[in-house]
């Protein structure tokens, strides 16, 4: 089954990258922002992978209802007669509904963006689709109203569809990191006539488990260790009662990040180097100057508004290299030099973790199948 993905609010590529390793192709790139799209397209060429075959946009996602539906409609169209099966991925900007961020809902700048995907998916009709967002869409009342009404409209132009508030952890990423995954089709998408339209509006036998290696219960509630003291290359025990998957120091490893291409891109401020010495290990319990724990999982990836994560034994923040390995990505996934570190830790923390991303495109992959 050959199926083609159209990506939208792309960033820097974790999502399309955990679709292309699940067997897709992504023929046609879409983000506004041109450095998260250069970031991309460097990451690409590292990884030997081809370009799009219907091309990248840059610019805003409101330009497909102002004069630029057309094209993406052409590019849709030539897309189908090579592929059984055409979706749409994209995670649209969430600062507006998260619970640390602006709040200002579905009439924010940002949060906007949510009713013109939508809108956009019921125009051009793929035969499915992904939509992923933060938790605070689906837990603060005010935002889940509008996240309902997203819902009952894709519904209404003959979707089923199934959603799931899950933790990234659940697939072996080594962070506590929430999101709501919504996936919809078309019923004439379902081949199989025993499937199509007996769901009502909803795909009751979608598996969104089928790929995950813990439940959030089961994952968090290993004996992890709380604080140790900080020292600068200390040695600590690793717990055996812990999954070593799990951990920040094992992706560590596993993605060699003191020789990784992104290891010296780092922020170093020096007026804060005596409060980097005095935390403890595994003290994330303040909104910035958090130190992770090496045998323990991180906290959520997000390295803006002045959110700051420290290495666990080293008196500094963490360098590219370490935020790319707590987000799941191969070791081979690397950054430009020449992107700004601003953008490289924004584009990291905008980011679906990559093995989460991978999983959730291969439980829609065998699904269709």
């Amino acid at each position: 089954m050959k199926i083609a993905i159209f990506s939208f609010f792309s960033g820097i590529g974790f999502l399309d990258l955990g679709f292309e390793s699940a067997g897709y192709d992504v023929v046609y790139v879409n983000e506004f922002h041109e450095a998260f799209l250069n970031g991309y397209k460097y990451s690409r060429r590292i990884l030997k992978k081809d370009e799009p075959e219907h091309g990248y946009y840059l610019g805003d996602i409101k330009d497909y209802a102002n004069g630029h539906a057309k094209d993406l409609a052409e590019r849709i169209k030539a897309a189908r007669s090579n592929y059984d099966l055409i979706g749409f991925i994209g995670g649209p900007p969430c600062p507006d509904f998260s619970v640390g961020g602006k709040n200002r809902g579905h009439k924010g700048e940002n949060g906007i963006l949510s009713q013109v995907y939508v809108d956009l998916i019921c125009e051009m009709k793929p035969d499915f689709f992904l939509f992923e967002n933060v938790k605070g869409l689906w837990s603060t009342q005010k935002h889940r109203e509008f996240y309902e009404k997203l819902k009952k409209k894709v519904h209404k132009e003959g979707y089923s569809i199934t959603d799931k508030l899950t933790n990234c952890i659940e697939y072996g990423v080594p962070q506590d990191r929430w999101r709501i995954f919504l996936f919809g089709t078309r019923a004439d998408s379902l081949k199989d006539t025993r499937h199509a339209g007996k769901y009502n509006g909803r795909l009751n036998d979608f598996d969104w488990e089928a790929k995950t290696l813990y439940t959030a219960d089961e994952a968090f509630g290993f004996p992890w260790p709380k604080t140790s003291p900080f020292k600068i290359n200390s040695d600590l025990h690793r717990p055996k009662e812990v999954p070593i998957d799990l951990a920040t120091q094992t992706w560590f490893l596993k993605n060699d990040t003191n020789n990784h291409p992104n290891s010296e891109h780092c922020f170093k401020p020096k007026a804060a180097l005596e409060k980097f010495k005095v935390i403890e290990e595994g003290d994330d319990s303040r909104k910035s100057y958090k130190r992770i724990h090496r045998w323990r999982y991180s906290p959520t990836a997000c390295y803006g508004n002045n959110e700051v994560h420290l290495h666990p034994y080293k008196a500094r923040r963490l360098n590219v290299a370490e935020t790319l390995a707590i987000q799941s990505l191969p070791g081979d996934f690397e950054l430009p030099s020449d992107m700004t570190l601003t953008n490289m830790f924004k584009g990291i923390g905008n980011g679906v973790p990559y093995l989460a991303a991978k999983g959730v495109a291969e439980t829609i992959k065998e699904y269709f199948e």
